[in-house]
């Protein structure tokens, strides 16, 4: 017989349910040689083999009972399973004895799957899965795992994290139950991000030498700068130099600006622009900085075409310090408004560059905005602001200025993950902030929470579902009931609040902890930039003496038909995912776009506004277009080309407003028409 014809290292016995024993004989490299079913008689010298039936493949071929004792002999060992019964292991010694062989033998504890299917699966203390009441083999846990994990629909990024966890808690039933939403904080830890704090000489606030106004605010606020602060002073922050600035979230970068525009409002070197990405931080930057320093200067704010939202105030444009929006800034520059002498301009969230769609119009802003001042000879400082950046000293080269790096972590985050559909989280919420809000850290602060979520409506729907009082906030509330969070939520009667992803980057609560009910933005996936920030928001050294960050995934899910990937597949690509350069990157419609506004601003500078841009724009190109399409003529703008410029309108959405009016349809018509033609 073949079998006896290589080698045996292990000669394997299982207690089959009909009475007979399972037998299989496995290598030494545990490959599996032989399967087959072995039935005992009783004689007067004991116990013998009978019958040996060898399996070969759905059939079962007798051989003789003499093989089974010559593959006894040949064996380096014999093992009875610790599932057979204490009367059929004796048995199987006694024969074994019958023949000298029970120095060979030894019961040993074994996957009851594999015994049962003639595999030899010896368990370790490292390799035994408990399951239900017994312990299995690795294999047969993961093919357990496998089985659930089809059944959810999981991808293979959940996969690969769920057989980790498996080998580090050896329980089945509790990795199966993460699929359930378990909260076992030992489960669904995913890592630890450690606290960090670099060795920086902080900078007396005495030793500033700012005028007099801020100086004193300082002083009187501070004795020393934070250290990305100091670390910005010491490269000339409050000298005039240009700056990149990056740093985790909440480590105080907004002061660096404020330090430098203020100093020189005061000085009379021109005033101070702070611009963000989004009408609802530039209104709550506007009263931030209306309350910090209204007594010393001028505050107004600039977003959309025209109008502040607060209070019917109108744009002042000779204030002295002027909060706005990307566009908001950018629309005055295409309309050729007089902003008056610039001191200093301040980018917050930069890395807005990056994002597609978007990064473009903040690329072109940058650059419109540096020809203005230098036109003028106003010798402006420009200081950019993230938390995010992949590739800083890159990007500090293309904005010309000096990188100011800083990675700190003052205390430190535990992430989690959990698995639950759309209608499971906010009773997994419910309880992450219950238990978060009911504890207090040792200086004293509940733990708060912020749940991030991918709508204005969720975020209603989840607030009405949490015990604990909780508020909705959100960019759709006026101003006075965000207001109202902010500061329920400072004294601490509030145990969270829930807002849009949207909203990350403007969120400034001392929270504790932060939970992703969704992780989309709208209907596209965050970025890691994104997720980043929004995660950074969990934990103030202040206030708390760790972060939590939850991640709540729904296997299988997604939010709009044009997202590829699923949440579950998402949430490891983020967890694992490396900071993403901010690249900004051009398509034939951004680089028209972008091409015309220089135009429109710069005329026959426009060929070097392009080449100065982060993007790489292709100038003759995007000119050619220009001219086919009617937007100028020679290096001006038609009046058709100036009202695309001003409304920021691509081409194409151009092109459905003019077939529209020329054919006499409703406006609504043509909105229609527009928003069908971004959904295609």
């Amino acid at each position: 017989m073949s079998q006896q014809a290589a080698g045996v290292g292990t000669l394997f016995c299982h207690e089959r349910r009909d009475g007979d024993f399972t037998v299989a004989v496995a290598s030494d490299d545990g490959e599996r040689t032989l399967h087959g079913r072995l039935e005992l008689k009783e004689t007067s010298a004991g116990p013998r083999p009978a019958r040996l039936r060898v399996k070969s493949g759905s059939d079962e071929d007798p051989r003789s009972p003499d093989q089974f004792v010559e593959l006894a002999r040949r064996a380096a060992r014999i093992r009875i399973s610790q599932q057979t019964s204490r009367e059929e292991r004796d048995r199987l010694r006694e024969l074994f004895a019958g023949y000298q062989l029970d120095g060979k033998v030894k019961a040993v504890r074994t996957c009851r799957h594999c015994a049962t299917d003639g595999r030899y699966s010896p368990l370790t203390e490292d390799s035994a899965i408990r399951a239900d009441d017994e312990h299995i083999c690795l294999d047969c846990a993961m093919r357990e795992l496998d089985r659930e994990a089809n059944f959810r629909g999981l991808r293979s990024g959940a996969r690969d994290r769920l057989e980790s966890l498996l080998l580090d808690v050896q329980d089945l039933e509790q990795i199966t139950d993460l699929l359930s939403g378990t909260l076992d904080p030992d489960v669904t830890r995913f890592d630890t991000v450690s606290a960090t704090t670099d060795e920086v000489e902080l900078v007396s606030t005495e030793s500033l030498s700012l005028h007099p106004g801020i100086q004193s605010k300082l002083e009187a606020r501070f004795d020393t700068l934070l250290p990305v602060q100091s670390l910005a002073v010491e490269h000339g922050a409050t000298d005039g130099s240009d700056q990149l600035i990056v740093s985790a979230t909440a480590t105080g970068k907004t002061l660096i600006g404020e330090m430098a525009g203020l100093d020189r409002v005061l000085n009379g070197q021109g005033k101070m622009l702070f611009l963000v990405p989004l009408v609802a931080l530039a209104n709550q930057k506007h009263e931030d900085f209306r309350d910090a320093y209204g007594d010393i200067a001028n505050v107004s704010i600039r977003v959309g075409s025209s109008r502040i939202a607060d209070e019917g105030n109108r744009f002042d444009p000779n204030a002295d310090v002027i909060v706005g929006t990307y566009e908001g800034i950018d629309h005055a520059l295409r309309t050729g408004k007089d902003l008056g002498e610039i001191g200093t301009v301040v980018i917050d969230e930069v890395h807005t560059l990056g994002e597609q769609g978007r990064g473009h119009r903040l690329d072109g802003l940058i650059s419109r905005l540096k020809h203005y001042t230098e036109s003028r000879n106003q010798g402006t400082q420009w200081v950019y602001l993230s938390a995010t950046v992949g590739n800083p000293e890159q990007l500090a080269g293309q904005l010309r200025a000096n990188l100011v790096e800083f990675e700190e972590r003052p205390i430190p985050i535990e992430r989690h993950v959990t698995f639950a559909d759309g209608q499971e989280k906010p009773r997994i919420e419910n309880k992450l902030v219950r238990r978060a809000f009911d504890r207090k850290s040792s200086k004293g602060y509940r733990g708060q929470t912020i749940i991030f979520t991918n709508s204005r409506r969720r975020c209603h729907e989840i607030a009405r579902k949490l015990e604990y009082d909780a508020a909705p906030y959100h960019a759709g509330l006026d101003y006075g009931r965000r207001k109202t969070v902010e500061r329920q939520f400072g004294e601490q009667e509030l145990a969270a609040v829930v807002t849009t992803a949207a909203l990350a980057a403007g969120v400034d609560f001392p929270a504790s902890q932060v939970i992703f009910d969704s992780l989309a933005m709208g209907i596209e996936w965050l970025s890691v930039q994104e997720f980043e920030q929004m995660l950074g928001r969990a934990g103030r050294p202040d206030y708390h003496d760790e972060g939590t960050v939850y991640l709540l995934v729904e296997p299988d899910g997604s939010y709009h038909g044009s997202q590829e990937m699923t949440e579950d597949e998402v949430a490891f690509k983020l967890l694992k995912g490396e900071m993403e350069s901010v690249v900004t990157t051009y398509d034939e419609s951004s680089a028209i776009e972008e091409t015309l506004a220089n135009l429109v601003v710069a005329g026959a500078e426009t060929k070097r506004l392009n080449d100065r841009m982060v993007g790489e724009l292709p100038t003759k190109f995007a000119l050619g277009k220009l001219l086919e399409y009617g937007f100028i003529e020679g290096l001006e703008s038609t009046p058709l080309g100036y009202a695309v410029c001003r409304h920021f309108l691509a081409p194409d959405e151009a092109f459905v407003m003019l077939d529209g009016i020329r054919k006499g349809r409703h406006p609504y018509d043509i909105v229609a028409a527009l928003e069908l033609d971004d959904e295609e």
